[in-house]
């Protein structure tokens, strides 16, 4: 069956708050500690894991929060493709997507890890990476593709189909709102899967379901989205 990608309404915005830890309460602990942490991690922090996995959720949710305490940061994923010079402003540099860097990326990449651990200032910054491959198994070249594997390596994994339904069993009844298993299925077939995706259209159906005074129901999914 045809899976939508779910491009309505106002997302919001990756946190650690909104992110279910599950077999990645590991990552997600150490992220959190680092984040709060004004000293910053001395060592880079490497996440890899399949698409839908939670990698850019929780580079967003680093950027966030180091956004919230007035600390800028270097960003870098696939879609830049001009990427700026290293600025000692930034307090970490957050590179993602690693596995589809072009050559022009790479250099920028190296030349930001390197600027970032040897800073003008005597400060180190954070290097926070991401990407589909373990670091031995990136195809970059040789000088940035170690670097990246030399501190802190978590091999991130996708939520399972029983994973899932909890986290949004668990979400609906949070809100006082009856998700029935037919309004779930519907929810797990049709749409997005990951976990963000998902957390969002429950988002979209409650205060939708409110507006309309109805129960969310599969005919009540269908009527949003085409009245979205």
């Amino acid at each position: 069956m045809k899976q939508i990608a779910l491009d309505i309404g106002l997302a919001s915005a990756p946190s650690f708050a909104n992110f279910f830890g599950g077999p990645n309460e590991a990552a997600l602990k150490h992220l959190e500690l680092w984040a709060g942490n004004t000293l910053r991690s001395p060592v880079p922090t490497y996440l890899w894991g399949e698409p839908a996995s939670g990698k850019t959720h929780l580079l967003r949710a680093v950027s966030e929060a180091l956004r919230e305490q007035g600390a800028p940061v270097g960003w870098m994923d696939a879609f830049v493709l001009e990427p700026p010079e290293f600025s000692e402003s930034w307090a970490a540099v957050i590179l993602d997507d690693c596995h589809l860097y072009t050559a022009v990326q790479q250099q920028a990449a190296f030349n930001w890890f390197v600027n970032a651990l040897n800073s003008a200032d005597g400060r180190p910054r954070w290097v926070l990476a991401a990407g589909l491959v373990p670091p031995a198994d990136l195809a970059l070249r040789e000088d940035l593709r170690t670097r990246l594997g030399w501190g802190h390596v978590f091999a991130l994994q996708a939520l399972t189909e029983a994973e899932r339904r909890a986290v949004l069993r668990r979400e609906a009844d949070a809100r006082g709102v009856f998700l029935g298993d037919d309004a779930m299925d519907f929810m797990l077939t049709r749409f997005s899967r990951d976990l963000a995706s998902l957390m969002q259209l429950l988002d979209q159906l409650d205060s939708y379901a409110l507006q309309t005074k109805r129960a969310i129901t599969i005919p009540l999914i269908k009527s949003m989205l085409e009245n979205g």
